[in-house]
């Protein structure tokens, strides 16, 4: 299940958040070179020049004409409608480092927490990144129907309660810049355009002011959600493309809601395999891992239906297969598919299934990384109970930062294409 960041950090970005935007001049924006890699199997991997940009959302929205006045959503004149926004308010650039984001080469560091060298305060960063393409106007298009994701990661340093993710939304490739009617010229240059499948009421969509607080639905896989005790990949496939919007519980929550908020989550810990993925376990958190998601089709190409989302891990050079699940009727499967789907999520097949989740890779989605805790809920969604073996408070943030204040998670190597062409085992 896909939860969003806490409450009170939500709260928090909301007061301060405005619509789109012209661009600031206080700091200028320099987005982290990150390296990935298209693969082929006639070819093998090829390194492309992409890059890292923070969410619009963590940015610093201004007045204009006062760079130290903040603009506030709903607050008249200076941004009290779309139009009144777009053209009194700037949505500055950042100092990625104090974000506690960090690339070197083909390597993306986030941090949880940040401490002042100054001061020795500790503030709460909970960065959330996307890929730019190597024009650094658009988001990189990834595409996987047919086709697979390998990335490496290290997580040795998230205890319960923390969620270093990558996954996939349906944003627009433009960060909504060419379909807010001029409001929103930063586009995904600056981070804007998020949506997902929590439809979240976020103050603006596409980079346009949200006064009505709807909500930004879109599909969304979640290829990775972990920590170094728990982890579960699931698909959220929406009856829409691209984002759409909802106004209330009928058309935004589950199940009647355009999008599955809750998903078909395959966790190992969940289907009784309570030493296959931990700290010193089958795959041992306390080292780097590769991580293989391959989509399946229907045909073996790649204009198939996707049939099938299988998962394995790589360490010392050993393929490590997923788990087999027990699931209702006596199904066996090790992988996740409409079968599976059928018997542990009929919410998510009635969205379509995992049929739809792979029209959406096909069209194209954007990779995100993000790194959060749970301030109301203790991530206990996703490693505690029958989903991992953390207890229901040692998830709480207050906890985590006074004993792992430097609290990060890696990704690197990060390459997708040809199913069969990412690794080598």
């Amino acid at each position: 299940m896909k939860m969003a960041p806490s409450t009170a950090t939500l709260v928090s970005l909301l007061f301060s958040l405005t619509s789109a935007q012209k661009i600031g001049t206080t700091i200028p924006e320099h987005h982290p070179p990150l390296t990935t890699y298209k693969c082929s199997v006639a070819n093998g991997c090829q390194a492309v020049n992409t890059s890292v940009v923070l969410d619009a959302f963590s940015r610093s929205f201004h007045s204009v004409s006062s760079p130290s006045s903040p603009c506030t959503l709903g607050s008249a004149p200076l941004c009290d409608t779309p139009e009144s926004c777009a053209q009194n308010c700037a949505l500055e650039g950042v100092d990625y480092g104090s974000w506690g984001i960090h690339t070197k080469d083909d390597a993306l560091t986030l941090n949880q927490w940040r401490r002042d060298p100054s001061t020795g305060r500790i503030t709460t960063v909970s960065p959330r990144t996307y890929l730019l393409a190597s024009d650094g106007q658009n988001y990189e298009s990834v595409t996987l129907l047919n086709a697979e994701l390998s990335f490496d990661v290290d997580l040795s340093k998230l205890p319960c309660g923390m969620n270093g993710a990558l996954y996939l939304s349906e944003m627009e490739l433009d960060g909504g810049r060419g379909v807010s009617k001029g409001l929103n010229p930063a586009g995904a240059t600056y981070g804007t355009g998020y949506c997902d499948a929590q439809c979240p009421p976020l103050s603006f969509i596409n980079g346009a002011a949200n006064p009505s607080k709807l909500g930004a639905c879109c599909n969304e896989m979640d290829i990775w959600e972990a920590n170094a005790l728990a982890t579960t990949y699931t698909p959220h496939p929406c009856s829409a493309t691209r984002i759409r919007t909802c106004d209330s519980e009928a058309t935004c929550g589950q199940p009647k809601g355009y999008c599955d908020k809750w998903g078909c989550a395959y966790n190992a810990y969940s289907h009784g395999y309570r030493d296959f993925y931990g700290r010193n376990k089958t795959v041992d958190t306390n080292r780097k891992m590769t991580v293989v998601t391959q989509f399946v089709t229907s045909n073996g190409r790649s204009d198939g239906k996707l049939a099938d989302i299988k998962r394995v891990y790589i360490q010392d050079g050993k393929v490590i297969k997923n788990v087999v699940a027990k699931v209702g009727g006596g199904l066996q499967v090790d992988s996740m598919t409409d079968g599976y789907c059928n018997a542990t999520a009929t919410w998510t097949q009635e969205r379509g299934g995992i049929e739809v989740m792979g029209e959406a890779l096909a069209r194209g989605m954007v990779l995100i990384f993000s790194l959060w805790a749970d301030d109301g809920g203790f991530m206990n969604w996703m490693d505690s109970g029958n989903s991992g073996p953390c207890n229901d408070t040692e998830g709480n943030p207050a906890l985590i930062v006074q004993h792992t204040p430097d609290a990060s998670v890696t990704f690197s190597n990060i390459r997708w294409g040809e199913i069969g062409s990412t690794f080598k085992a």
